[in-house]
């Protein structure tokens, strides 16, 4: 990302799901202040370009809101097993501290996790949309070039003794393999029951001509706006490299997985994209 300014891709998420909530219905992810934090209403009166609807759009925004959904029910299932620690990696405009302000009272603390130029954008915004900030929500601002993440939560009032959960969306893909090892190694460590869920794409190798040439357009986008994409995988090799990295269960969703999973007679032909995975490890 540029220094002094916020993630372009940050703001482009933020505008896709937003655009999700006012184009298609049922929903696959709730996110009442989608609109509200981006100063957008349904029914505006200006242009609407952010609600553009073409075959792209509808893929590029539907992958954003299966993998939110899919993140905040992996979280459920941690907050089931007493984890209160939740760490959103490369958090952008996420909403999910102020969708559940009340969080805090049952002892759930978020720590939000983004380069400082992008969490002053974020505060900027709440502060515009009115949105108030929660207790229980941390702004932990991290740069990469000057400190670690441990580093960073450690300062911010994280507990290493204590098991957490990560999501950690839409960064893998613009990461280098030693960054994403950093990452994954500073969950390794915790306790028993913490984990870690991020979404990947797929070596190009590996999905068809027709993925392949959507991928192509994607990544002279995003290099356009300064966020090259760095990384893809083999599915199989990324599960045996968590393990080796000391992982336990591991659970890996392919884009067929997650279309049996959420979008299952839909009449709208809403899929998942073919061009990432949604990956799940739990220490």
């Amino acid at each position: 990302m540029q220094i002094d300014s916020p993630s372009i891709t940050a703001l482009r998420v933020a505008v896709r799901r937003a655009a999700h909530q006012v184009l298609d219905h049922p929903r696959i992810f709730d996110d009442p202040l989608a609109l509200r934090i981006l100063g957008l209403e349904a029914d505006t009166g200006h242009s609407r370009s952010w609600q553009d609807d073409t075959p792209l759009d509808r893929v590029l925004r539907t992958a954003l809101a299966v993998r939110s959904r899919h993140a905040e029910e992996m979280l459920q299932k941690a907050r089931l097993r007493g984890i209160d620690q939740y760490v959103v990696l490369g958090a952008g405009l996420d909403t999910f501290a102020y969708r559940h302000a009340t969080a805090g009272s049952d002892g759930l603390r978020v720590f939000e996790v983004d380069h400082p130029a992008t969490q002053e954008w974020k505060r900027q915004r709440l502060h515009l949309a009115g949105i108030a900030v929660p207790k229980h929500c941390i702004f932990v601002p991290v740069d990469f070039e000057r400190q670690t993440l441990a580093e960073g939560l450690r300062l911010a009032g994280f507990d290493p003794t204590r098991p957490a959960f990560f999501s950690w969306l839409g960064v893998v893909m613009y990461l280098t393999a030693d960054a994403i090892d950093a990452t994954l190694r500073t969950v390794v460590p915790l306790p028993a029951g913490s984990g870690i869920v991020f979404d990947y794409m797929i070596d190009p190798e590996l999905i068809s001509p027709l993925a392949r040439a959507a991928l192509n357009g994607l990544a002279v986008r995003v290099a356009a706006a300064g966020e090259p994409l760095r990384s893809f995988f083999v599915p199989a090799h990324l599960v045996d490299h968590l393990r080796e990295l000391g992982f336990g269960r591991i659970e890996d969703l392919s884009p067929e997985a997650l279309d049996a999973r959420y979008f299952h007679n839909r009449a709208d032909g809403l899929r998942a994209g073919r061009l990432a995975h949604l990956m799940t490890a739990w220490v």
